[in-house]
């Protein structure tokens, strides 16, 4: 099949560029800013047209959560205008939209983790424009499957474990929040199981799913800190604090866990547990610095 990965320089759409160059079965084409704008038609149709496309992958996003309060526009252009021009493009090209999305949709006031029937309840600009970016694909593409993700980090990019290494060399005290619970992800772990579904796509099969994935387990970020540390062998000392404590423009889901029953009894995939994944990637950056 030919593929499309919008978002090519982002972390997921990095995962995938590396692992592509491992995978014969597929032809991919990965495109970004300024080559790919989503949100405009005719960028986006003659990519499609062009590359005969038959599987479009959207890592594009606009993700800086606090920054989308104070500049919602940007926000909802990016993650509902441009997920509903891919899914019309999805439809004239009779493809499929495999396209990211996030916990960020859920307000976080559930004990249990969420699974994909739950009532979607965003609490934020970015959680809203991401919320109604899953909505306008489900009215307009014909055959899509939306992929809840949370706390992504990888080799590439910016995230909180290349954050965490940096002030962990930098300083002997750190502050992190110990009351927002989820599951650190890796884009890498994400990028494989992206690729196992679409080796088992049936081209003549329309889907309407909606699946999550996270890594297992569960962590707050007070957690995901201190793993960071420790695994990377850094002294810094990290304390727990509570939100309250941090203010940052936008709302965060307290709690956010991810139930991923549905994506692993359909799709029959293995997902590794957040701690060891993390350990896999800080390992990946160690050899990058040496």
């Amino acid at each position: 099949m030919n593929i499309l990965v919008t978002g090519s320089r982002g972390q997921l759409g990095s995962e995938l560029l590396e692992l592509s160059a491992k995978s014969s079965k597929h032809q991919f084409f990965f495109y970004d800013l300024p080559d790919l704008d989503i949100t405009r038609p005719e960028q986006v149709k003659p990519i499609c047209r062009d590359h005969n496309i038959d599987v479009i992958i959207n890592c594009a996003a606009y993700t800086a959560v606090d920054k989308a309060e104070l500049d919602a526009e940007a926000a909802f252009l990016v993650n509902r205008d441009g997920a509903a021009v891919l899914a019309t493009c999805a439809k004239e090209r009779h493809a499929l939209l495999l396209h990211i999305s996030t916990d960020y949709v859920f307000d976080g006031n559930s004990s249990t983790p969420y699974r994909e029937t739950d009532r979607a309840t965003p609490i934020g600009v970015y959680g809203i424009s991401k919320w109604e970016g899953e909505e306008r694909i489900r009215e307009i593409a014909p055959s899509y499957i939306i992929i809840r993700t949370s706390w992504l980090y990888s080799v590439y990019g910016s995230n909180f474990v290349k954050t965490m290494l940096r002030l962990g060399a930098e300083r002997s005290l750190l502050n992190v929040v110990f009351d927002q619970i989820g599951t650190p992800t890796s884009a890498a772990d994400l990028a494989a199981a992206l690729i196992s579904m679409i080796d088992r796509f049936d081209k003549d099969c329309r889907y309407s799913s909606t699946f999550h994935y996270s890594n297992e387990g569960v962590a707050s970020w007070y957690d995901f800190a201190r793993a960071v540390m420790e695994l990377a062998g850094l002294s810094c000392n990290v304390l727990p604090i509570e939100s309250a404590e941090y203010p940052v423009p936008a709302p965060r889901p307290h709690y956010s866990a991810l139930n991923k029953s549905s994506i692993k009894q359909t799709w029959g995939i293995e997902i590794p547990y957040w701690r060891d994944s993390l350990a896999v990637v800080l390992q990946k950056l160690a050899n990058c610095t040496h």
